[in-house]
């Protein structure tokens, strides 16, 4: 019998890709193996299109921006980025704040305006479609227009909860979506606010999970009927404020406050495609699932770490990936793919990034946290669908099966010494030395 061809790419802190020889075991029984569950069809991997972003890639060559790109969102390429997310207005990773109409009182939307997106965010989108033309977009606000806000201001605040301003709100949404489609980019998907629960000092709005029903259910539902609109609405993005159990101790869980108070209500539910959680919406991922399993779900927003883009970090990431994963999420959309080095935003907070561009050496870094992206999204695509896995490492690690049966196993070893993975593919057992604190991919044809 012939042995089942098994593929190996390893990742440490010295090596970060690396194709290994894999053996057959000598001994010992397996401690990982298939199952035949099958759970959430993949939908694919992205990150977020920021103005910060777009600054950091002009530092470099015209062949090292090709090959950023090319690495990013070619169907060949070593993400094949499928979704990604876009800011409607300004996002924290912008130059400065702004939004797509600043005319107090313009409730017919007369001087909505994308011309500052044409500057910087529509060619760098553009420059990823060309060269990824079925690449999906979606697309949240941090902040409504200011004077459609108490305070008035970018960061901080609610919307103001007046009929004539949530109905101007609505049609804030399609405006935006159609200025696009005439930039010739489709938006597939939009998210009524970026971090719901976020009162930050950069560009932020409060929603309750009672607003979010109403305004879907009410405004935003019935405004893209009437214009036509095929763009999906998701409810999203959900975050919840750190420290979760201070945050519990108040108010209900993210799940009921949130994704319950607008799910269980059938008029705006029947609007809603699916539910973006990030950051702390962590906690409420396993309960949204298991309640609403029909709906779509995505991780809308990787954490994003300090500036210091460390292996340490890496992992952290690393399990961000598998708890959304085997939560039920489809997509999960990490934050700045691309920054200068230390990450700083325009409001003083540094951040990681899958690459950093020096602007003086004009040299382009690939990061931990690009590795951890490429062992999930490198090795497979949209289409694909989760499987399970047993044994002591499936606490570790994630697989997929593709449609012609090919099956792709991502996993970590967190500890600090090598580890042994004894992997039950077919009739015979492989053995994998795992060196401390790496991360792996493993292809079984």
């Amino acid at each position: 019998m012939n042995p089942t061809p098994v593929r190996w790419i390893a990742s440490n802190q010295s090596n970060f890709w690396e194709e290994r020889q894999i053996k057959e075991a000598a001994s010992g029984e397996a401690n990982l193996a298939f199952t035949d569950e099958k759970f959430q069809r993949l939908e694919g991997f992205g990150g977020c299109f920021n103005e910060l972003g777009y600054l950091a890639l002009s530092h470099l060559t015209e062949e090292d921006r090709r090959e950023a790109f090319h690495a990013l969102f070619h169907p060949e390429g070593e993400h094949k980025f499928s979704i990604c997310r876009l800011p409607i207005g300004a996002s924290d990773y912008a130059l400065d704040w702004y939004s797509h109409n600043e005319t107090d009182g313009d409730y017919a939307m007369e001087h909505f305006s994308i011309d500052r997106d044409r500057k910087l965010l529509i060619p760098y989108m553009k420059e990823a479609l060309r060269l990824n033309p079925d690449l999906k977009l979606f697309a949240s606000p941090w902040s409504p227009p200011t004077w459609m806000k108490h305070p008035k201001a970018y960061n901080y605040g609610t919307l103001r909860w007046e009929k004539e301003v949530l109905e101007a709100y609505a049609l804030y949404f399609v405006k935006f979506v159609e200025a696009y489609r005439e930039e010739g980019i489709t938006i597939h998907q939009v998210h009524v606010q970026n971090e719901v629960v976020a009162d930050q000092k950069f560009p932020s709005c409060v929603w309750t999970g009672e607003q979010l029903r109403v305004f879907i259910r009410d405004y935003l539902g019935p405004a893209f009927e009437r214009s036509g609109l095929d763009t999906e609405i998701w409810l999203g993005t959900i975050n919840a404020p750190e420290p979760w159990d201070e945050w519990l101790k108040k108010k209900a869980t993210g799940f009921d406050a949130y994704a319950n108070t607008v799910l269980s209500d059938p008029e705006a539910y029947k609007y809603v495609k699916g539910v973006g959680y990030q950051w702390a919406g962590k906690h409420a991922i396993q309960r949204t699932v298991q309640s609403y399993p029909e709906l779509r779900y995505m991780q809308t927003e990787n954490e994003c770490g300090d500036g210091e883009n460390t292996w340490f970090y890496a992992r952290y990431v690393f399990s961000l990936f598998h708890h959304y994963f085997t939560n039920g999420v489809n997509a999960y959309i990490y934050w700045n793919m691309l920054l200068e080095p230390k990450g700083r935003s325009t409001w003083g907070w540094e951040q990681n990034a899958m690459m950093t561009v020096d602007p003086e050496a004009g040299r382009l870094t690939r990061n931990p946290e690009y590795y951890v992206m490429k062992h999930f999204a490198s090795l497979t695509a949209p289409g694909d669908t989760r499987i399970g896995l047993k044994g002591p490492w499936s606490g570790n690690a994630v697989s997929f099966e593709k449609p012609d049966g090919t099956r792709v196993i991502v996993l970590a070893n967190p500890f600090a010494d090598a580890r042994e993975l004894r992997l039950q593919a077919g009739s015979g057992i492989h053995s994998f030395r795992l060196e401390p604190e790496s991360f792996h991919t493993i292809v079984v044809a």
